[in-house]
């Protein structure tokens, strides 16, 4: 095939973008504490477990570091999959954060909110998808691109 003509059908086969289904605030007034085990679980061949719980884990100092600055979001599409981010997954996004190259960062870009990875450097940025099927989006003035927050965390359920 032509490389022009492959190019086309690279073109034609990309998707566009997935988007954002869900922002949600935070409520900082529910605790939730859960035993944490000082013992690690194997990934490999099984060990003894042991019983000893070290200390109780509350999520919010896990996955909140800056509250009043953090939000959530609901992920729609599968543009960050390479990333570990799925279709429905919950995003931690912290505003306080500096929004740096190879960022994870939640965007508004043509007026739509997307997840993708910023990346660039000088006067040249970009937000990259974590799948081949997304093109990167170049960042320019017409763009009308704005940070929200760096991802922090995802909350992946099986």
């Amino acid at each position: 095939m032509p490389s022009s003509l492959l190019g086309a059908a690279i073109w034609y086969f990309m998707k566009t973008d997935s988007t954002i289904a869900a922002v949600y605030g935070l409520d900082q007034t529910t605790r939730v504490v859960r035993p944490l085990f000082s013992s690690g679980v194997s990934a490999g061949f099984p060990s003894p477990a042991e019983d000893h719980i070290d200390r109780k884990l509350d999520l919010n100092d896990l996955l909140i570091q800056n509250p009043a600055a953090t939000f959530f979001v609901r992920v729609a599409g599968d543009s960050m999959i390479g990333a570990g981010i799925s279709h429905g997954d919950i995003l931690v996004v912290d505003r306080s954060l500096a929004a740096a190259s190879g960022k994870i960062v939640i965007a508004i870009i043509h007026g739509e909110l997307t997840v993708k990875r910023l990346m660039g450097k000088d006067s040249s940025w970009q937000l990259v998808a974590a799948n081949a099927l997304y093109p990167a989006v170049e960042i320019t003035e017409e763009s009308g691109c704005e940070v929200w927050g760096v991802v922090t965390s995802v909350i992946h359920q099986f």
